[in-house]
């Protein structure tokens, strides 16, 4: 993501202030939460979905006391990388495809990165990963007039028709080239695969053709290709973009060859719309209108997409998406439009039969930056950061988005007022308290599901794992507030554990509650608090 230009500092906006938006809710302050009785799951999605990150393959491989290794995995950042439970990788064209037709990925002509190291890795740790392929290699960025050149053009010739499938059969290739080496069929015909076997140096590590390696299910096809606030060699419209994903989808229903397209390589393997930055529905329907009438319907009727997931950035703070409006300060979740929107989205995403992620979201820490998280009470800003991204989780936990991912893991630039720089959940080789949040969360509910929320103010949600129930209770505010509450978790109950989110811990502390007749007075707070419903 490359966000940081004067240009729009007042202008990027993601969300305003609205009412709290859930599910409907039970409004009484007493509810019976007898364990006995255990609620269905609303869905299937466990909240450790809600805890992947944006990582750049240095964050991997990039030791400050040996700069010059890029072949061996720097433990003191992987061990912060597996507080996540997925990760979301920005890979540049240009690494791929150093020169035009010739691919690497262990080492990369480009950087000498090794991929195939660092996706390994992942899968060992039970680390999800999507590959975001995004902006031009740059052979393909010197076709523009110099003064158009920009690394975030239309990835297509300059000059194309952006209407056309054809004109992206170079992406479309590199993105076969990526599914067919780390997606899981191994019956991709060898002689379609290629890289780059040319030595640079006297015994370089010479790149060797691989094929279904199982290492990657997901690939996402560029980003934020909706550019507003860019020059109109960087920006498609819906349809463009729909052309665009097309070929990088299945080469245009195979129409640009056996080596262009994910699904030519790997039909199994899932495409992700590239993040949209407008959080517009309409640039999402009018995608799917050209494909109705580009790509046709499929026997059972669907419209036959050149999309698996749908896919969208937001942050909220104090703007206004619909009409933009300038944003001042970052908001608490649950004041913003991220309820509306994944409403919004979710909408969509279930009348096309498509799950929906949210694949940018975060705060930043300096408090020049107009997507900063801010100092409430004794809580310093980072706390308020780790109370925002855990409820930010949450949210969309109600909404049924399947997978989140927080801008990211370090600071893009550390000390700048600039949107987006200081949005690290991590600093040096230390976890901030968001990333610990998110490591006591998993482990504490991680495999739970959410089933109902069952009061509004304080919040409280109910999530289940089988024949267990959790309670967890939030004051949806941002001053500093504290609500009583009477949780009614059945006569039976004689005690129960209760966890708070603690910084700098690996696991929240936990103390026991003593219900009086099966209810138990909890003091909900801004940071959220959880409750096993029986003990």
């Amino acid at each position: 993501m490359y966000h940081h230009l004067l240009l729009f500092i007042l202008l990027l906006t993601h969300c305003t202030k609205s009412k709290i938006q859930i599910p409907a809710t039970k409004d009484s302050i007493t509810v019976s939460a007898s364990s006995a009785n255990v609620p269905p799951p609303a869905s299937d999605v466990p909240l450790k979905n809600m805890f992947g990150v944006n990582v750049y393959e240095w964050n991997f491989l990039s030791n400050p006391a040996d700069v010059n290794n890029r072949t061996t995995i720097y433990e003191a950042n992987m061990s912060l990388i597996k507080s996540f439970s997925a990760i979301r990788h920005y890979l540049d064209w240009n690494k791929l495809e150093y020169t035009e037709g010739n691919y690497t990925y262990a080492p990369t002509h480009d950087g000498s990165w090794d991929y195939d190291l660092i996706y390994t890795r992942c899968k060992q740790e039970g680390i999800t990963t999507l590959i975001d392929i995004k902006n031009c290699p740059n052979w393909l960025m010197q076709t523009y007039p110099s003064s158009l050149q920009d690394i975030e053009n239309v990835p297509a010739p300059y000059g194309a028709d952006l209407s056309k499938p054809a004109s992206y059969v170079q992406q479309a290739r590199v993105a076969f080239q990526v599914a067919a080496r780390y997606g899981y069929n191994t019956a991709v015909n060898p002689a379609l695969v290629k890289v780059d076997t040319r030595p640079r140096w006297t015994n370089d590590q010479i790149n060797v053709v691989k094929i279904g390696l199982g290492l990657v299910k997901y690939i996402e096809c560029d980003n934020e290709r909706d550019k507003w606030w860019k020059g109109p060699q960087t920006q498609q419209t819906p349809e463009q973009y729909a052309a665009n994903m097309s070929a990088f989808y299945d080469g245009d229903k195979g129409k640009l060859g056996s080596n262009a397209g994910v699904k030519t390589a790997d039909p199994n393997m899932l495409v992700v719309m590239g993040g949209l930055a407008s959080c517009d529905t309409n640039f999402v329907k009018r995608m799917i209108d050209w494909c109705r009438v580009n790509r046709g319907v499929k026997a059972d009727g669907t419209v036959n997409l050149c999309f698996d997931i749908i896919n969208y950035h937001y942050y909220s703070n104090d703007g206004s998406v619909n009409p933009r409006t300038a944003a001042t300060t970052g908001v608490a979740p649950e004041l913003s439009e991220a309820g509306m929107l994944a409403a919004a989205f979710m909408k969509v995403g279930k009348a096309n039969h498509v799950p929906v992620w949210v694949t940018e979201a975060g705060y930043d820490i300096n408090q020049g930056s107009y997507q900063k998280a801010i100092a409430i009470g004794s809580k310093s800003v980072a706390l308020t950061q780790a109370d925002w991204i855990l409820r930010t989780a949450l949210l969309y936990m109600r909404h049924g988005i399947q997978n989140l991912f927080y801008y990211q893991l370090f600071d893009d630039t550390p000390g700048s007022p600039t949107q987006y720089a200081t949005s690290g959940l991590a600093e040096g080789t230390k976890r901030r308290p968001a990333a610990d949040y998110i490591l006591q969360a998993t482990k504490l509910l991680g495999n739970y599901n959410y089933s109902k929320t069952i009061n509004a103010d304080p919040l409280v949600d109910v999530y289940v794992s089988g024949k267990k129930v959790m309670y967890v209770l939030t004051v949806p505010d941002q001053k500093g507030r504290a609500a009583l509450y009477s949780l009614d978790l059945g006569e039976k109950t004689l005690s129960t554990n209760v966890y708070k989110p603690t910084p700098g811990a690996d696991a929240m502390t936990k103390t026991v509650g003593i219900p009086v007749a099966g209810k138990l007075n909890v003091t909900a707070t801004e940071t959220p608090i959880f409750i096993e419903a029986g003990n």
